[in-house]
């Protein structure tokens, strides 16, 4: 049942894969949501009920902006109105894995013109601890509103898992943290509209670092058992079994497990964020760039299990057909950022191979200068291919329908544990 607590009219900037999600809950309590994203072709696609995003559906969509409870809109100045207004645009690293922070920059001054007294400002996008009182307090305070007094600004970390359907984006407690104490508590008051739990913290910094800890932590424990992984391989152990049975252990132990690299918008890109701020501080952060050291060489270490795979058969890669299974960046979703599939195309092109893939969730991806096309799971692709590499463990795939039609199977994901007894020619990372 919709909330009572006065909050009726929000708006939210950026409706990618954070944005709309959230833009849908608050629609779905009962509020009116003002959209706003520069990106004119996707907020005309929004405006008739067409969802670009899985975890939103046309339908649910269409719903929404039938009922008028969502408007979709590149105009900023439509969001003058709102109670509250949440920032979800992107934070991606430059080239130099530096925070790129110029949508969220850009976000802030569209918003400047337009802002009115008594407003709440929320930053999702994760940022660098201090970044919202750097960036955004400053942008906005420049029309003469003080922060904190006149307006009210907090940052509440994004924490959507693309794909999960164990977790609604309203199932995830939400925390919250503003520039000081009536900041903190208008913030509060503008989630609770669709948040069943949501944890207020001392200040924006607070929260900032704790988006940040969250995705280092995973990063940090995957590039050990990534680490652990190559080692045993080389010591001829099943490091997935090994995993099994540190798991048996009721205390002392949580199960991380290896893969082909990391992927997506947060666990490869948060870390980074972390260590930059904390280079500009003056500290040394080495465990955690140690981490993203190795998890960033496992596309290199899959090419070359693959190699050895084919040496054994007394192929080359140079010239072999490979099959890649999965090119988004995790299971079940369609969204390739960051994805190590297009790491491991790329390096098996380089070394002469003829790749193709299969995804069933995207179906097309450029890699370099080179695109590619999801190709059907067909016996004759499969019997084609020379090794049929598991980068991404789709549900919906037939994995002993791989096993049975494909000459070589190397597993990144151990998505064939339960076949690897019953088939000689699955390898698993």
């Amino acid at each position: 049942m919709p909330s009572t607590n006065g909050i009726s009219t929000v708006g939210i900037v950026g409706l990618g894969y954070v944005g709309l999600p959230l833009a849908m809950e608050f629609a779905e309590a009962g509020v009116t949501v003002t959209g706003v994203d520069v990106n004119k072709t996707r907020v005309e696609r929004l405006a008739k009920g067409i969802s670009d995003i899985e975890d939103v559906s046309s339908e649910r969509l269409a719903v929404a902006v039938d009922a008028g409870r969502f408007i979709p809109t590149t105009d900023f100045a439509s969001l003058s109105s709102v109670q509250a207004i949440s920032i979800c645009v992107p934070t991606p690293l430059g080239k130099s894995r530096d925070p790129d922070v110029t949508f969220v920059t850009s976000a802030a001054e569209s918003l400047a013109p337009i802002l009115s007294k008594g407003q709440t400002v929320v930053l999702e996008s994760t940022v660098y601890p201090g970044a919202t009182e750097e960036l955004i307090g400053p942008v906005l305070e420049s029309t003469g509103l003080k922060a904190g007094e006149d307006f009210y600004l907090a940052f509440s970390p994004e924490r959507i898992d693309p794909g999960n359907t164990k977790y609604a984006v309203r199932d995830i407690p939400k925390v919250v943290g503003g520039v000081n104490e009536a900041s903190t508590a208008k913030a509060v008051t503008y989630y609770e509209k669709v948040f069943p739990s949501v944890v207020a913290v001392g200040s924006t910094r607070e929260a900032e670092m704790a988006k940040l800890l969250e995705n280092t932590f995973r990063a940090v424990n995957i590039g050990l058992v990534n680490e652990l992984a190559v080692i045993a391989n080389g010591m001829g152990i099943n490091i997935w079994k090994v995993i099994d049975a540190a798991s048996t252990k009721p205390f002392g132990f949580m199960p991380f497990y290896p893969g082909p690299g990391l992927g997506g918008h947060c666990i490869p890109v948060d870390p980074s964020y972390l260590s930059w701020r904390a280079r500009q501080e003056g500290f040394e952060t080495g465990f955690i760039d140690q981490a993203g050291r190795i998890n960033s060489r496992m596309p290199d270490y899959v090419v070359d299990r693959i190699g050895r795979i084919l040496n054994r058969e007394r192929k080359s890669l140079n010239g072999s057909k490979i099959l890649v299974l999965g090119v988004a960046y995790k299971k079940d979703v369609g969204d390739v950022r960051e994805s190590p599939a297009l790491d491991i195309i790329e390096l098996l092109g380089t070394r002469g191979a003829e790749v193709s893939y299969h995804d069933p969730h995207v179906d097309s991806i450029d890699v370099g200068v080179n695109e590619y096309h999801s190709m059907p799971l067909s016996p004759e692709v499969l019997g084609a291919a020379d090794c049929v590499v598991i980068v991404t463990d789709h549900s919906s795939i037939d994995y002993e329908f791989i096993a049975k039609k494909s000459r070589s199977v190397f597993d990144g994901r151990n998505a064939t544990k339960h076949l690897q007894d019953r088939y000689s020619n699955i390898e698993a990372l």
